[in-house]
């Protein structure tokens, strides 16, 4: 068992809370989603590759003090997907350097309900706290109209457009609330 101390954020309808190793299984529903998928790494991800990706998030928080949380529906506990801050190192120009990377990543049957903006809204609250007056970033693939509408009721604006992965990228960024 871990030791690292992931904080538990909550809103109305969600709990943000650290990964588990009982996630495994709902986290490769979701990343063996093609709605869900075709937009993030463009293929389905194996339970290998999903396995080294929640090992990922929880480094991050070791790491980095910061990282994603499994989201979960309250009133059902059903896992909903992933939200948080990264640092990928990404292979990209212009460069993110040290800016914390947004993400949100939700399972199909959640979409449309708001829970990305709802999930988002108490992450970026928590990095407002926790990171200080720093700029955040994203990366959306143009055609992603429903997380560009999250990322503009979030606060950011686009500032680049680059190729990740042979993708075509949007990068957005937003300054920290004052």
């Amino acid at each position: 068992m871990s030791n690292i101390q992931i904080p538990i954020l909550e809103t109305q309808r969600l709990r943000l809370r650290g990964h588990r190793v009982d996630d495994l299984d709902a986290c490769c529903a979701l990343w063996a989603d093609p709605v869900v998928v075709q937009h993030t790494t463009g293929k389905v991800q194996t339970r290998e590759e999903v396995w080294w990706r929640i090992l990922r998030y929880i480094g991050h928080w070791a790491l980095m003090g910061y990282g994603f949380w499994a989201l979960e529906e309250k009133a059902s506990g059903k896992f909903v997907g992933e939200v948080g801050f990264a640092d990928f190192k990404r292979e990209l120009e212009p460069s993110l350097g040290d800016t914390p990377e947004s993400g949100w990543i939700l399972a199909s049957e959640f979409h449309g309900k708001g829970y990305a903006t709802e999930a988002m809204r108490a992450v970026i609250a928590w990095g407002d706290q926790h990171f200080g007056a720093v700029r955040t970033a994203c990366l959306i693939q143009p055609d992603n109209a429903a997380s560009r509408r999250v990322a503009e009721k979030l606060g950011y604006r686009e500032y680049a457009c680059s190729s990740y992965r042979n993708k075509q990228v949007l990068m957005l960024e937003r300054s920290a609330a004052s």
